[in-house]
C-alpha cells in the first residue's frame, strides 16, 4: 500500500469514526453495558450490607438472654442499647425516649415468655450451629436441622445446600447430555431439511415460562414418575431435577450447537476423506475442536439449574431433609428465599439469614460463570497450540 493509500484509508476511517449515528450507537453501547455492570454490583452490595449481621457474627437469635430492665435505660451507653434492641444506626437515631423504652417493655414481655430449654441460651445464628451438627433437647444425635418457625429457630445451612447440589445435580446429568446428542446431531449427521425445524423446536423450550414447568411437573410428571419407579415421597429431588433439566436443555443446546457449527468444515471433510463414519468424524474430531463453547454451555446451563426458584419450590417437596437420596423430599436455597422471605420479620435473624443465602448464591454463581471463562479461554489456548 502507498503512502497516498494509506492516507486516503486513514481519512475514511477518521470520517467514519466521527459520524455522528456510529459515535452516539457506540456511547449508547457503552452507557448500557457500564449500568448493567453498576447494577449488577449494586444489587450485591444490597444483599451483602442485609447480610453483614451475620458475617460479622453480632446477630444473636438465642430465646434467653440477659433482659435490660427499662429503668436502666439511661445507665447503659446507647450503642450497648442500639445492639440490645437490634436496631439499625440510622433508625435508632430517630427513636425517642418512649419509644425506646416501650421497645424494652416488649424484649422484657419476650423474655418473660421464653421457652425454659438449655437450648434457648444458643445463639443459633453463630457460624458454628449453622455449618456444623447440633444435638438438639429431644435428639438422640448432633443433627443438621433448618427450621426457623420452632419454639427455638434452628438456622443450619445444609440441608439447604445439599438440597441445591442434589437437585442440580440430577438436572445436569439429565440435560446436559440430552442437549449435547441434539446439539450434534442438529449440527453434523441432520439433513437441512430436519434441521430446519429441529433447531427452532428445540430452543422454543426456553420460551416455556418456568411456573408452568413447575405446574407440569407437580401435576404430571410427579405423579407419573412415582408410578413408574415407585418410590414413596411424590415430590423430591428426582422431579425437580428433571423439570429443571428441562429448562436448561435449550440454554445447553443452543450454545452447544453454535460452537459445533463454528468448527471449520475442513476438520470433519479430513475425517471422512480418511474413511471415518460421519457419527466418527463429529464426535472424535468436530466435538474435541467445539469443547471449549461446550464447556461453556454447560457452565451456564449450572448457573441457570443453581439459580432456579419456581420449579423447585413446586415440585421439589420443600422437606428439608438431610441426606443424599434423590427420591427424598428437599428443599433448596432458592426455594427457602422465595418462600420465607416474605414471612420473616424486617431486620431479624431469619431475615438476615435469608440475605446471607442469597449472597452465597450470589457469590457461587459469579465464581462459577468467572471459573468457566477462565477454563473455557485455557481450553481455546490448547486447542490452538498456544502456550
Amino acid at each position: 500500500m502507498s503512502a497516498g493509500d494509506s492516507d486516503n484509508w486513514a481519512g475514511i476511517h477518521r470520517g467514519r469514526r466521527t459520524a455522528p449515528g456510529e459515535w452516539l450507537a457506540e456511547k449508547a453501547i457503552f452507557l448500557i453495558s457500564l449500568s448493567a455492570i453498576i447494577l449488577v454490583f449494586l444489587i450485591f452490595a444490597f444483599i451483602l450490607r442485609e447480610s453483614l449481621p451475620i458475617f460479622l457474627g453480632t446477630m444473636n437469635s438465642s430465646a434467653s438472654r440477659k433482659v435490660i430492665q427499662p429503668s436502666e435505660m439511661h445507665t447503659i451507653s446507647r450503642e450497648a442499647l442500639r445492639a440490645y434492641l437490634e436496631m439499625p444506626a440510622g433508625e435508632f437515631a430517630e427513636m425517642d425516649d418512649e419509644t425506646l423504652k416501650l421497645m424494652m417493655e416488649v424484649k422484657l414481655e419476650a423474655a418473660a415468655e421464653a421457652p425454659e430449654d438449655k437450648d434457648a441460651k444458643v445463639n443459633t445464628a453463630s457460624w458454628s450451629l449453622m455449618l456444623k451438627p447440633h444435638q438438639w433437647t429431644g435428639y438422640d444425635k448432633p443433627e443438621y436441622i433448618w427450621q426457623p418457625v420452632s419454639e427455638i429457630h434452628k438456622y443450619n445451612l445444609i440441608p439447604l445446600l445439599v438440597g441445591t447440589l442434589k437437585t442440580t445435580l440430577v438436572a445436569m446429568l439429565f440435560a446436559v447430555p440430552l442437549s449435547l446428542l441434539a446439539a450434534i446431531y442438529v449440527s453434523q449427521l441432520a439433513s437441512a431439511r430436519h434441521r430446519e425445524w429441529l433447531k427452532p423446536a428445540i430452543e422454543m423450550l426456553s420460551g416455556i415460562p418456568s411456573v408452568v414447568l413447575g405446574f407440569f411437573a407437580l401435576i404430571v410428571m410427579a405423579t407419573v414418575l412415582q408410578k413408574v419407579f415407585g418410590y414413596q415421597s411424590r415430590l423430591n429431588a428426582f422431579v425437580a431435577g428433571i423439570a429443571l433439566g428441562l429448562a436448561i436443555i435449550p440454554v445447553v443446546f443452543s450454545i452447544s450447537e453454535d460452537a459445533l457449527t463454528s468448527v471449520p468444515p475442513s476438520y470433519p471433510q479430513a475425517a471422512l476423506a480418511l474413511g471415518a463414519s460421519r457419527w466418527q468424524a463429529a464426535w472424535q474430531v468436530v466435538l474435541p475442536a467445539a469443547m471449549p463453547g461446550v464447556f461453556a454451555a454447560t457452565v451456564l446451563g449450572f448457573g441457570r439449574a443453581i439459580g432456579e426458584t419456581m420449579i423447585v419450590l413446586m415440585a421439589s417437596g420443600n422437606a428439608s431433609i438431610m441426606g443424599w437420596d434423590i427420591l427424598d423430599s428437599t428443599r433448596t436455597i432458592t426455594a427457602t428465599i422465595a418462600a420465607e422471605l416474605a414471612e420473616a420479620v424486617f431486620g431479624g435473624h431469619h431475615y438476615r439469614i435469608l440475605f446471607a443465602l442469597g449472597t452465597m448464591l450470589f457469590a457461587v454463581s459469579f465464581l462459577t460463570n468467572l471459573a468457566g471463562d477462565l477454563i473455557t479461554h485455557r481450553l481455546k489456548k490448547q486447542l490452538e497450540g498456544k502456550p
